[in-house]
């Protein structure tokens, strides 16, 4: 694999993990750490150093082990494929439920903000931008 495509390819890993990650967050209410992941991979045969976690979390160099994939997946309740970013992988229910949280919380942050910032504005205003600003959020592409 060129570099490029290699580096493209751990970067893509990289923010797959911070996906799952926020979404085990979510489900949970705290973050899973290293020594969680590496002792449920320990559990399963699986060696997961804290250097390699750190290079695939930050995306810092492609990793290339099945057996460690296979446990992240089992760990987050996703496919392998999806792990991998695949093509033609599908993305789980509860990452895309997710997502549309943070889209949610995202466009709330907005108008908020816009209402603040504008102040004394006419309901009928208001009322447009936050249709805009939901249109908006409907048609970003998914991750």
């Amino acid at each position: 694999m060129p570099e490029e495509e290699s580096q493209a390819a751990a970067v893509d890993l990289a923010n797959r993990l911070r996906l799952l990650m926020d979404v085990a967050e979510a489900e949970s209410g705290a973050e899973p750490t290293y020594s969680q992941i590496a002792d449920f991979l320990k559990e399963r045969g699986v060696n997961l150093s804290r250097s390699r976690w750190t290079y695939m979390i930050n995306g810092h160099r492609h990793v290339q082990d099945p057996a460690v994939f296979e446990g992240l997946a089992a760990y987050f309740d996703v496919d392998t494929d999806f792990l991998l970013g695949a093509d033609g992988a599908t993305t789980p229910e509860k990452v895309t439920a997710q997502l549309d949280l943070v889209r949610s919380m995202r466009a709330a942050k907005v108008k908020s903000y816009a209402a603040r910032t504008l102040g004394d504005i006419s309901p009928k205003a208001l009322h447009a931008i936050t249709k805009f600003l939901d249109e908006e959020m409907t048609h970003m592409p998914e991750h």
